[in-house]
């Protein structure tokens, strides 16, 4: 499948990576960035800087234009831009691969949910932390039914970013190109709380603040208490205010049989294993952990993996358009109570990042 990478910032790497590990499936053929130091720097830090046959771009409708056979674009890009470039893709009948989130506003989440099944391609959204191998146990057990009826879950992500971070790149922080912590660093476990406690999503109360960054426009804390249609309760505390470094990213889910509790940096360990029907095959899960290089894990792999497996069978990604547009949704409707001081009922339409402008001016 011939392919292509827009965005060569932060993230791209674990892109590049994930390439090189499907290379059997994937022929790289173009990169795009606006700035022609990014993809060097990319291509460099992977040992392709003398690949002629990976052509470099900086305009992603002109790299899209002149190859017209690609089968798989990856959007890396800043995620103000994440559903225009999808949308140009997928109205040129393109798989593609979007970083999270999907887009900034719900609009544009549902419009390429609804394109991309008109044009009949496949959509996969960038949480790879799905792929742990703790989520996936964990996943396995709730499928099979070992937690019995859910009581309540919980996901921490407590996280440091300082100015040094935010300097990085002039659109984080801001709400048209970014949103604040809940946007950027802690929708991978709002994600993974929604998908584990039902998906179905009945309310929103939620809380945000700015507390140490006052150069952004978006939040550094936001905190959530979720009502699930199935009676179940979650709550939500992301933050980039834990000082000195990353503490933890920790999802909790407890059951009427069963108590979980994954761990480490990007929920990657599983801390806490105990269900009523315990055999010794639950033995390797007690104390698991997955070694990964940053936080961003090693999902990545998996996802392409899938996306491919997916565009050769012509079936859904196992992280589809819809999983993209409900994290979008939980964190918006966080946005809107959190600015009208009141729960807000699922699900959303016509709600924005953008709407919450100037919610922090001094």
């Amino acid at each position: 499948m011939k392919y292509a990478l827009i965005g060569c910032g932060r993230i791209a790497t674990n892109h590049v990576k994930a390439v090189i590990n499907n290379k059997e499936k994937l022929d790289f053929v173009a990169v795009c960035d606006i700035l022609p130091d990014a993809m060097v720097t990319l291509l460099a830090k992977h040992d392709l800087q003398d690949e002629k046959s990976i052509k470099r771009f900086s305009d992603y409708k002109k790299m899209i234009d002149l190859n017209p056979d690609l089968d798989l674009v990856a959007i890396a890009t800043e995620s103000g831009v994440h559903a225009q470039i999808a949308l140009y893709c997928i109205d040129h009948g393109i798989n593609v691969i979007i970083e999270k989130p999907m887009a900034m506003s719900m609009t544009d989440a549902e419009e390429i949910i609804k394109r991309s099944r008109e044009n009949n391609v496949k959509v996969s959204v960038c949480h790879q932390n799905r792929f742990n191998i703790a989520i996936q146990e964990t996943r396995q057990a709730l499928e099979s039914g070992r937690f019995g009826k859910l009581s309540h879950g919980s996901i921490n992500v407590r996280w440091n970013r300082n100015r040094n971070y935010y300097d990085q790149a002039t659109w984080r922080g801001k709400w048209a190109s970014d949103g604040g912590c809940l946007f950027n660093q802690c929708i991978h476990g709002i994600d993974l709380l929604r998908w584990m406690m039902g998906d179905e999503v009945e309310e929103v109360y939620g809380v945000t603040k700015q507390q140490f960054h006052d150069y952004l426009e978006a939040e550094d804390i936001g905190m959530a208490v979720v009502k699930f249609k199935n009676g179940a309760v979650g709550t939500i505390e992301g933050t980039v205010n834990v000082y000195p470094k990353n503490l933890e990213e920790t999802l909790y889910l407890f059951g009427e049989t069963g108590t979980v509790k994954i761990g480490g940096t990007s929920t990657n360990n599983i801390d806490v294993w105990d269900f009523a029907d315990e055999s010794d095959l639950d033995r390797k899960n007690k104390g698991l952990q997955e070694v990964t290089s940053n936080v961003y894990g090693n999902g990545h792999t998996s996802l392409y993996a899938d996306v491919i497996d997916a565009i050769e069978k012509d079936r859904e990604p196992y992280i589809n358009a819809i999983a993209g547009r409900n994290a979008v949704e939980m964190i918006l409707a966080i946005y809107q109570s959190a600015a009208t001081g009141n729960p807000v009922k699922l699900p959303l339409s016509d709600v924005a990042s953008t709407d919450f402008v100037g919610r922090f001016d001094k």
